[in-house]
């Protein structure tokens, strides 16, 4: 099933003023949650809708998702789950999603073995996972300088592989942030939010050069082109556009 994204009527309230919770930010104006759509993948979007279909959603997005068009596969079960769904998004702004393989217990008569942790280059491994510190700066393109903190405030950043956004140093456009990933990774989609403005991007990324637990990514950014300004927030409209079309607000 296919979708779009709209917001018929947009929110003036300032979604910063808002009080942050597990479930998003909540106004005390409309006295609802608002959901922040706008750091998320299209898969992760897609999975959001499947999960709270039908549901009244007031959400924060950027004005780049209110184009694009996004696809949940709905499979059929037997037990207790409505549906399963599986995600395909349509534009190439996709994370690496993060797995763990567990392989079966070997005992071997007359040989004890333990190694939880494989010690080396990279700092920390476990099955298919590696953690990690990931820092870095964030610079503007032209003049290698931190972002301007007056156009640009509170500036933070969020990384697939991690559960936390954090700030980036105003003066320095420093960065850091602990990241577990899958250690095949080879790509992150990073996250670049101010008050009002957001940039996203897939970024190729190499492993292998962690060193002491850490690993530098230098972000160089045309604001003036890249950071984009975030849609009014609002009561979301789902737009369903396969055979069967609804709408869901």
């Amino acid at each position: 099933m296919k979708f779009s994204l709209e917001i018929k009527t947009p929110c003036s309230e300032n979604f910063d003023k808002m009080i942050p919770n597990s479930n998003g930010s909540f106004c005390n104006s409309c006295a609802k949650n608002v959901i922040d759509l706008s750091t998320k993948t299209n898969s992760e979007v897609a999975r959001f809708i499947a999960e709270n279909k039908n549901k009244s959603i007031c959400a924060r997005l950027k004005n780049s998702q209110l184009e694009e068009e996004f696809e949940i596969n709905e499979i059929s079960k037997s037990n207790n789950f409505k549906y399963a769904v599986a995600v395909a998004a349509s534009v190439l702004l996709t994370s690496n999603v993060i797995g763990q393989e567990k392989e079966p217990v070997r005992t071997e008569l007359g040989c004890v073995k333990s190694n939880p942790h494989v010690v080396g280059k990279i700092a920390y491994q476990e099955g298919k996972l590696v953690s990690f510190i990931l820092s870095g700066k964030v610079l503007e393109k032209s003049t290698k300088k931190p972002l301007s903190n007056k156009k640009y405030p509170e500036l933070t950043i969020f990384v697939s592989g991690s559960n936390v956004s954090v700030k980036v140093d105003p003066k320095t456009g420093a960065y850091s942030i602990p990241l577990l990933l899958d250690k095949k990774t080879s790509e992150l989609f990073v996250t670049i939010n101010s008050s009002d403005s957001s940039y996203s991007k897939s970024m190729k990324i190499d492993l292998s050069k962690i060193r002491n637990n850490s690993l530098i990514l230098n972000l160089s950014i045309d604001s003036e082109t890249e950071m984009e300004r975030y849609q009014i927030m609002g009561g979301l409209g789902v737009n369903y556009i396969d055979n069967k079309k609804m709408k869901n607000s």
